[in-house]
């Protein structure tokens, strides 16, 4: 039987919390937990609560890459398990200001006077997070930078953003970000932006900071070309929790942003979820809420719906928080659990007029994150209808799509916030990173390693391998065509499907000189120098 209105009413006022210190709300109203539900799972979030305090206190909480789990120092050095890394937390940020502060002055500037450019070159944590921040808090009539990213190896997609940067290179700030200096794709995308800063004719390293891990390859390459700066990644921090660290702070600086507002929000989210009561920390209750929604299998997807453009990137940047923390195939005791949170979407009103449809009417495999912002903009808004603004019908979406969801059996959670700023951009980062530490917990797994992502990177350098093999082969027989049947055989690899893909992709770049003859069909087609 469906709930009256009256019903719901009660139930909003029961489980809707304001944190006025940490300048957000959350309502878990819609959620079917029944009335004990918070009494129940007192013991298992207790545990959490007692995992998250060891992890604070410098335990090693990444067991696998024996690493201490140091994102939440950043925002509160003082809580550094150690004086020399509140030490180094403190002397960074400070670094960071003076360094956005010389550039905006030109006392450093590039070949062709002050930089008016970002050309930040990383990819996951080192991408996303800077790039939810710059969408979310930037203005083309405020920032003091404009940024722009090459965050792939996509050759095409950087000739685009060079595009864009075309006779201003010698005005544009190179950061090439990367803990190792190993990643391929940001090192790729460092040699594509060396080349094109050395066709210009300027120096690469008169245009280039490095973010990166002291004594990394990437450390050393910026030292030996006598680049500008090097700011630290330290192996305490993530690449998915990095964005409060010179990960996202610099950029972010550089840009004109309020990054000391950016760490408040989240200092005082920390020290709100840290609270050990699950009632009264939003958190453990998205915590809680996500494992009783998916059963704590994560059998539900997790839709992210906030209604304001700046913040459409949030989905995007959960993505990689939730499931590369979340998604783990063992858990900690080593049994196989195959555990996970799959994350999406966009912004509203957008997906009202997309997969809003399917959410509602379609198979119920989900629930619904609605992030809602108060404040429409700074300035008063006209009226597009008597007595509406283009803002009213924004919040009149958001409300009518949360209950026609309701009315439908759909559950959601809507977290508000009076306004898109640095204090409330960090605080949603503080709030989910607590939120995903705890759900590991209660679902007993490491948060903070990536062993899918490692295996990838492993299986694509035994693709290149054998995309250098296949490549002499050919050259080695001018002249002559084989199948990839014939080419796998005489190297001996049972690879002739990766041989088949990587002989189409050579044929496609005039570079190779590897030519496609004869059928189309896989096992007919022929390929020669």
């Amino acid at each position: 039987m469906k709930a009256t209105k009256a019903q719901i009413w009660d139930r909003f006022q029961k489980f809707y919390r304001e944190f006025p210190s940490a300048g957000l709300s959350l309502d878990i109203s819609r959620v079917n937990f029944p009335e004990d539900f918070f009494a129940k799972s007192k013991p298992a979030i207790d545990r959490a609560f007692a995992a998250m305090t060891a992890l604070e206190a410098g335990a090693i909480a990444n067991p696998d890459e024996k690493r201490m789990v140091g994102h939440y120092w950043l925002r509160d050095a003082a809580l550094a398990p150690t004086k020399e890394i509140a030490a180094e937390i403190e002397n960074t940020l400070r670094n960071i200001e003076a360094f956005a502060a010389a550039v905006h002055s030109a006392q450093v500037k590039g070949a062709a006077g002050p930089f008016k450019n970002v050309l930040v070159i990383g990819i996951g944590g080192s991408a996303l997070g800077p790039q939810f921040v710059a969408n979310a808090l930037g203005h083309p009539k405020t920032d003091k930078m404009a940024v722009n990213f090459f965050d792939n190896t996509d050759p095409d997609g950087i000739d685009r953003t060079l595009a864009r940067l075309d006779g201003q290179l010698g005005v544009t700030l190179a950061l090439v970000i990367s803990k190792s200096g190993g990643t391929p794709e940001t090192r790729n995308g460092m040699l594509e932006a060396k080349a094109a800063y050395d066709k210009a004719g300027l120096d690469f390293g008169r245009h280039a900071v490095a973010v990166t891990g002291t004594g990394s390859a990437l450390h050393k390459t910026a030292t030996a070309g006598n680049w500008l700066k090097n700011f630290p990644m330290w192996d305490w921090v993530g690449g998915r929790t990095s964005e409060l660290s010179a990960v996202g702070l610099l950029p972010a600086a550089l840009q004109g942003l309020d990054i000391r507002g950016m760490l408040a929000g989240a200092k005082a989210t920390d020290a709100v979820t840290r609270v050990a009561d699950a009632e009264a920390n939003p958190a453990a209750q998205l915590a809680l809420c996500w494992h009783f929604i998916g059963d704590g299998k994560g059998s539900k997807d997790m839709v992210v719906l906030p209604y304001k453009d700046r913040l459409e990137l949030f989905a995007k940047y959960l993505q990689q928080l939730v499931m590369e923390s979340l998604g783990k195939e063992l858990d900690l005791a080593g049994k196989v659990v195959n555990q996970g949170i799959a994350v999406y979407g966009n912004k509203g009103s957008t997906d009202q007029h997309a997969y809003v449809q399917q959410l509602r009417d379609g198979v119920n495999n989900f629930f619904v994150v609605f992030v809602e912002v108060l404040r429409d903009r700074a300035a008063a808004s006209i009226e597009v209808e008597p007595g509406v603004t283009s803002g009213d019908f924004l919040n009149g979406f958001l409300l009518g799509t949360r209950e026609a969801l309701y009315e439908s059996g759909r559950q959601s959670i809507t977290i508000t916030v009076p306004e898109v700023s640095a204090f409330t951009v960090g605080a949603l980062i503080a709030l989910f990173e607590r939120a995903v530490g705890l759900y590991a917990s209660l679902v007993n797994i490491n948060a903070y390693h990536q062993p899918g992502v490692e295996a990838g990177k492993k299986a694509a350098g035994v693709v290149l391998a054998l995309k250098l093999k296949v490549e002499a082969h050919l050259k080695a027989h001018p002249g002559l065509s084989f199948t990839a049947a014939q080419i796998a055989t005489a190297l001996g690899s049972a690879e002739t499907e990766t041989i088949f893909k990587t002989l189409q992709h050579l044929a496609a770049n005039p570079q190779s000189r590897i030519k496609h003859a004869g059928s189309s069909a896989p096992g007919e087609a022929k390929f020669g120098v």
